[in-house]
């Protein structure tokens, strides 16, 4: 019989088991869906219909109407779109930043890994949200703009991560091995090393993702993030803030939606990170 993979073998092994990781999982395959649906939905979300403003959530409109009376629900799937695209390109343009950098760290060590060190705590020492917020006050406030810059202000922990990794790494017997057979520092990083160094990186990105997710929502609440009329959780926020007392579906829904995507991928990478602790294989 064919031998399992890693992942079905060990992490799957562990991640069936765990309730509250599968719950997470769920919600984020329920996000996706969710985001899908912006394809193949009619109507939109940016159309304004004066005469339905403020509408409450009824059979017409489920989760009632905004003071334009653009449908809420219709927004929201939007929304979902475009907090997901962030989460993502700004998870993956932080990941591969801090590969490039923890794994020179790690792999070379002695002045470079000082050197490379040195800066990282520099960009440590600035509260991350702040930082994001002098950027982007040099920059148009765009959504290609705010994945850029909560990727390049992020990266610092996976590169952390991966310099630990191969420190520990860089004197196994693999590694010496291949290096004994005339491998050269390329290969030895990104085929022997980089590949059994991914495992909290992993963890790293899925929490990453959520609070990706979370800076996007506080960035377009404040007015420096996403732009009207393009929809997003956070600016939807923004938009119901006056409207509060008597129309409070425009700040609750997106708010909860915040909320359950967050929770999802938190929960998420907790699980995916028991799975990968070795102290709780069998």
């Amino acid at each position: 019989m064919k031998k399992k993979s890693f992942w079905i073998q060990v992490v799957w092994g562990q991640l069936k088991h765990n309730r509250m990781a599968l719950f997470g999982g769920l919600i984020v395959l329920l996000m996706f869906l969710l985001a899908g649906l912006a394809a193949v939905l009619p109507g939109d979300p940016a159309a304004i219909n004066i005469k339905q403003a403020l509408l409450s959530p009824s059979g017409a409109h489920l989760l009632g109407t905004d003071d334009l009376g653009r449908d809420v629900l219709l927004r929201m799937i939007y929304g979902a779109r475009i907090s997901l695209l962030v989460g993502f390109v700004a998870v993956g343009i932080s990941t591969m930043l801090g590969i490039l950098v923890g794994s020179l760290a790690g792999f070379y060590g002695g002045w470079v890994d000082a050197l490379v060190m040195r800066f990282v705590d520099i960009m440590l020492c600035f509260p991350t949200f702040f930082l994001i917020l002098a950027v982007i006050a040099f920059l148009n406030p765009s959504i290609w703009n705010i994945m850029v810059v909560i990727g390049i202000t992020s990266w610092m922990g996976v590169a952390r991560l991966v310099r630990a990794e191969f420190l520990s790494l860089r004197e196994r017997e693999f590694v010496l091995a291949a290096r004994a057979v005339g491998a050269n520092d390329l290969r030895l990083i990104f085929r022997h090393m980089l590949p059994n160094a991914l495992s909290p990186v992993l963890v790293s990105a899925t929490l990453g993702i959520a609070g990706a997710i979370l800076t996007e929502s506080a960035l377009s609440f404040l007015g420096i993030g996403v732009q009207p009329p393009t929809p997003s959780w956070g600016n939807m926020l923004i938009a119901g803030k006056q409207t509060l007392g008597y129309a409070w579906w425009l700040s609750v829904f997106p708010g909860l939606a915040i909320l359950i995507t967050v929770l999802g991928y938190n929960l998420l990478g907790e699980g995916i990170r028991d799975a990968l602790d070795p102290r709780l294989k069998d």
